[in-house]
Order: structure tokens, then sequence, then C-alpha cells
């Protein structure tokens, strides 16, 4: 990483503030990692031509890197037999592998996010107090910000328990999650079927307490919705809001119109990982009805295992699908894609550390595209092309509050 926190690039495209607007630019500067100059001209949004694009840090909203050492083991198995707990092929295998392996497969992992223009990435972490003391000191070698969000090591509830709505958390499992929070900036189990209820409104207020975030996987299939309903007589979407109300929800793949209705109402963003869902042979988000519907969406990869850390590639996929799933009547356009990615941040709580725009007095967290090649010269569509032609080896540099964490070129 270059330890330096100013630079000055000249005679580029931006794309300026929270509408990510392409905008041709004599100079741009940052000092002590800070946006000090911004000289912005005409629109630049056709042709590119062949100038620089600097474009906000991309943030993944949604990872598992504890398991990227497992890349496509889960080829042939199931959701349950890969990543259920405690039996999942990956929660065996991470009980296996040694620390220093573990921080150093999690390191290149980030350091792969770098290189295709990701600064920062909200991460389900496995392993306790343990794995949140390895991906922070992965995270410090990459240069990436992971936002840890923990999970407990063990259920603290029986099967029959869990149908007891009232049934508390154990003092060992409050126990365990307070030093859980001192260490991660939140709290992340995996699905609201682990829990009771009591338990959940518990965690909101112990998370709450100390400053943290909550999140939570929902309906990423039927059976959430199903296990749910005959143990509380409430879907899962529906539990999430009234008993946690976290700061992000993943998935929604077999989100209804109700459901999606009413996680519109409660202003909540969500998360959605297409290609991971697709992997597993599981039904794809309902893209463009959560959008039309005024969800603030975020876009993740999920578990390493599944997906290497290409935003550009989730992007594109999620594009395609949502363009397909919306029509030609009211067609879903590249931009409210890369939102996904940069501006629609600022409807999150990290809105302050990841604003997801680009603006004088704002981080100098951003990164600067090649459109030299001749599959990206020619383009008469600067956004489009960022979501459906940019790849990694586009990148020449990514910058996170004014320290390079990438660059493809070694002096700078």
């Amino acid at each position: 990483m270059n330890d330096s926190l100013n630079g000055k690039i000249k005679d580029c495209i931006v794309l300026a503030g929270p509408d990510l607007e392409p905008r041709e630019c004599q100079a741009f500067e940052y000092e002590s990692g800070i946006i000090t100059r911004m000289d912005l001209g005409q629109p630049a949004s056709t042709p590119v031509g062949a100038k620089q694009v600097i474009i906000p840090g991309l943030v993944n909203g949604h990872t598992h890197v504890g398991d990227a050492f497992l890349a496509d083991v889960a080829t042939n198995m199931t959701l349950a037999e890969a990543f259920f707990r405690p039996n999942g092929f990956k929660y065996r295998a991470l009980s296996q592998i040694s620390p220093d392996d573990h921080v150093a497969h999690m390191t290149e992992f980030l350091r792969g996010m770098a290189s295709s223009g990701t600064i920062a990435h909200f991460d389900f972490r496995e392993q306790g107090v343990e794995g949140c003391h390895r991906l922070r000191k992965a995270s410090t070698d990459s240069g990436v910000r992971s936002i840890i969000l923990s999970q407990l090591n063990h259920s603290p509830f029986s099967e029959s328990e869990l149908s007891e709505a009232t049934l508390p958390l154990p003092e060992s499992t409050r126990a365990e999650i307070t030093k859980l929070l001192e260490v991660a900036d939140g709290f992340s189990e995996s699905t609201m079927n682990d829990l009771t209820d009591h338990g959940w409104v518990e965690i909101r207020e112990m998370a709450k307490a100390a400053g943290k975030t909550c999140a939570v996987h929902c309906l990423e299939d039927a059976s959430y919705r199903a296990t749910s309903i005959k143990r509380t007589g409430r879907g899962d979407l529906e539990r999430a809001i009234e008993l946690l109300d976290p700061d992000l929800i993943i998935h929604l793949t077999v989100a209804n119109d109700d459901e999606i209705e009413l996680l519109a109402k409660s202003g909540i963003p969500a998360v959605i990982n297409p290609r991971a869902n697709a992997s597993l042979g599981l039904p794809l988000p309902p893209i463009a009805r959560l959008l039309r519907a005024g969800v603030p969406l975020l876009i993740g990869t999920d578990n390493g295992i599944l997906n290497g850390p290409n935003l550009f590639a989730e992007m594109d996929f999620t594009y395609r699908l949502a363009r397909s799933q919306a029509g030609t009547n009211d067609p879903v356009q590249p931009l409210e894609i890369l939102r996904m990615t940069t501006s629609n941040l600022k409807k999150t709580r990290w809105r302050d550390e990841l604003p997801g725009q680009l603006a004088i007095g704002l981080p100098a967290t951003f990164a600067i595209v090649d459109f030299s090649t001749p599959w990206l010269a020619t383009s008469r569509n600067l956004h489009a092309a960022l979501v459906t032609r940019v790849t990694p080896a586009d990148i020449q540099r990514t910058v996170r509050s004014g320290r390079t964490i990438y660059s493809s070129s070694p002096s700078t």
C-alpha cells in the first residue's frame, strides 16, 4: 500500500455527487485523505473516449470471506450441505484450518477485492471472537475496510425450545454476545429461525446499547419462511423487522409482493446476491420489483466458496437479470445497478464512513478505470460500460481515504 494521503489527477472524467453524474474534470485533488478540488466541466456521458474515469470506491454489501480458501467446493452441494451450522461442510473445514493460513487466505482475497475497485465489505464472520480477530488482521494487511458482523459459535437453543417465543437467551450466550460486540462491528446470526423472539429482542437492545449494527439473512429460500411460520405464526422477514430492526437484510430470493411492500415501508436497506443464489440453484431475487417498490438495495458477492470478489461481474449479472424481469415498459437502468455498490450507501447507517460518492470535503475513496481499451473507448453510455463491460483488468488504482490500496503500476 502507498501511505501518501495526497494526490492529483488531471484531465479525467469523474462520477460526481450522489447521482454519479459523469463530468469532465480538469483537476481532481485530495489532501490528507479528503477531496479538496474537483474542477468539473461539461457532462461526459457519451462518448467516453480514452480518458481515465474516477468512480467512487465500490462496497460489497455481503460476504463470507472466511470460506474463500474452499473455492468451488460447494459446486454439487445444497445450501444446507455446504453452509448450515453445525455440520455444513464449511463449518467443519473452518475448524481445521490454522489461524495463520486462514488469515493469509483472507488477506489475499481482500487484495483481490482492492484490485477490482472495492474498498470495503460487510462480512458475516463465523468463529466468534477468534474469527473477528483473524479478519481484522486481514483487513489491516490488505487495506480493505472489513465491517465485521459476527455470529454465535453455537445455537443456544434446542429444536423444541425455538418454538417458545418468550424463552430468553442463556446468560452464557449473553456473555458471548457482549464479547463479540466488543471486537466486531455488529451481530449477524444467520437466520431468524436460529433464535427465539425474546432472544432477538435482547440482541437488538444489546447491539443498540453498544452502538453496533445488526443484520440477518431472510427469505433465502422458502424454508426460511415456512419454518418461521410453523414455530411462531409469522414469516421470517416480518419477525426480523419487528424484533431485530436490522440495519441490513440479506437475500430475499423468494420475497412475495406483501413482503416487498412490508420491507419498503420499513425503509431497511436490503442486500441481494444473485450470482450466489444462482450457483446454488435457488430462486433469483425479484430485483425489479424491489427497485420499483423503493427498497434501498446493495449488492453482495456472498460466500468466497461460490464467488470471487469481483463486483463488476455481480453488477453485470444483476443488471441483465433486473432488465429481463422489468421488461421494456419500465426498464431498469445501468445507473440503478451502479448505485447499489456506491451511492446507495447514503441510505445506511454507514453513510459517514462510506458515502459512496465523490464531492469536495468527502473522503478520497475511489477507483480509477482505464477507458483506453477498445471495448471501453468507444462506449456511448458510461454507466452501461461500468456495469456491463469493465473488468478488474481495467482498474488502474484503488484508493481508500487517500491511501492507495491497489495499483496496477508498482511505482504508484
